[in-house]
């Protein structure tokens, strides 16, 4: 009988091999300020992406890169499939925000003197009553004279030669109101900009290294919906784990068995996003939006195979009480060990189909869930269940519990 527990140590050394580089790269990430380690897209760092191809074959990304860079901009430059070169720099092109619907109250300004000495009125006083015209005459009878005081009393006030002027002036001549905002750049966009800061770098572009063929795409994303983005994302998947947790130590009556799948859930996180750390630093694949739902996704596959051996060890730890709680362990992980591989080759061998077949646009999307699938399974069948059994031992020992005094069935002989 193949013995997984007794060589456990070699299992948990070659986890040890692939997760410390792996961290390596994750925490060379902000200490390299992005320049090693992950790398992401603007989804989650806010700003510009832009894929175009020139004419002429020859342009290379640091030329490009020097252009924006003569222009103000900081601009990274690799190529992509079909000699697209792919652009990213701060935000660019976000459209300004709307002015509001509702007129800017005006302070009047102060009363200053006319050509005749009195105070310019209002278009309120425009239309004053008789009876308000007469009501002031009378009380500015016994008033001193003063040039301020002579347009209240005549009946008929001379109207304002710009009546209108103080009804709104803020919202006719805002300019926020009259310019028209900047484009606002769609993903996927195809068109080359015309206006604003992408027309000018069009018309840079094309005046250093020739005219520009296509564009592939066009997105911007500000900081705002980038920072919700990884906010977002952090917090399903630590309450996912979290409620991975509770549900396993209820389901099971012991922590142990949920601390254990946890371990090995973490273990699987850190494999793929250690795996992407090193593809970013050395091939610049990125982590998009969909990586999220991969994540998740591998979770959930991971944890259900660690529940499948679990509950194979409490139905053989009830039918074969007495034995050591290791080779009852070996021998459930032996008993699943078949449909785990099975069930996992199935998934791999779709996804498979899927990163060679899928297209570029789910190609990175697949490959996490495929490094996922495969740890996963190694980490439910490897990892989950020889630290279940470490466990288990030290707590007998630090009991006093002996591991099993059972002696091994023997057959009698027939007469």
């Amino acid at each position: 009988m193949f013995d997984i527990i007794g060589k456990r140590r070699w299992y948990f050394l070659l986890s040890a091999i692939v997760t410390i580089p792996g961290l390596f790269f994750i925490l060379l990430t902000p200490i390299s300020n992005g320049a090693a380690g992950l790398n992401f897209t603007i989804d989650y760092t806010g700003g510009t992406k832009w894929e175009i191809r020139f004419k002429d074959p020859s342009v290379t990304p640091d030329q490009v890169a020097a252009v924006f860079n003569a222009n103000g901009l900081q601009a990274s430059v690799v190529t992509v499939n079909n000699g697209f070169l792919e652009i990213k720099t701060v935000p660019i092109g976000l459209s300004s925000p709307a002015p509001s619907a509702t007129p800017v109250p005006t302070v009047p300004p102060p009363a200053s003197a006319g050509p005749s000495g009195s105070a310019a009125p209002s278009a309120s006083s425009a239309a004053p009553s008789p009876s308000a015209s007469a009501s002031a005459a009378s009380a500015s009878s016994g008033a001193s004279a003063s040039p301020s005081a002579a347009p209240s009393a005549s009946p008929s006030p001379s109207p304002s030669p710009a009546p209108s002027a103080s009804a709104s002036p803020a919202a006719s001549a805002s300019p926020g109101a009259s310019a028209s905002p900047s484009p606002v750049v769609a993903t996927g966009n195809t068109q080359l900009p015309t206006d604003g800061k992408l027309g000018q770098m069009v018309t840079a572009l094309e005046a250093a290294l020739g005219p520009i063929e296509s564009q592939h795409s066009l997105t911007t994303i500000g900081p705002v919906v980038s920072s919700d983005l990884v906010q977002q994302a952090l917090i399903l998947i630590v309450v996912g784990s979290l409620g991975i947790l509770a549900w396993i130590t209820f389901r099971f009556h012991d922590v142990k068995f949920g601390a254990t799948a946890l371990v090995a859930l973490v273990h699987d996180v850190i494999v793929v996003v250690g795996i992407f750390a090193v593809l970013g630093t050395f091939f610049h694949v990125e982590i998009d939006a969909l990586f999220v739902t991969a994540m998740l996704t591998v979770i959930g596959f991971s944890v259900h195979d660690t529940i499948v051996v679990f509950d194979r060890i409490r139905e053989n730890r009830a039918r074969h009480a007495g034995e050591p709680f290791a080779e009852v362990v070996n021998h459930s992980i032996l008993q699943t060990f078949a449909r785990s591989i099975m069930t996992s080759f199935t998934v791999v061998l779709t996804l498979l189909a899927l990163y060679l077949f899928g297209g570029s646009a789910i190609r990175n999307f697949v490959l996490a869930l495929l490094i996922g699938i495969i740890s996963g399974t190694y980490s439910s069948i490897f990892n989950a269940a020889p630290l279940l059994t470490v466990w288990q031992e030290w707590d007998d020992r630090r009991h006093g519990r002996a591991g099993s005094t059972r002696a091994p069935r023997t057959r009698r002989a027939v007469s």
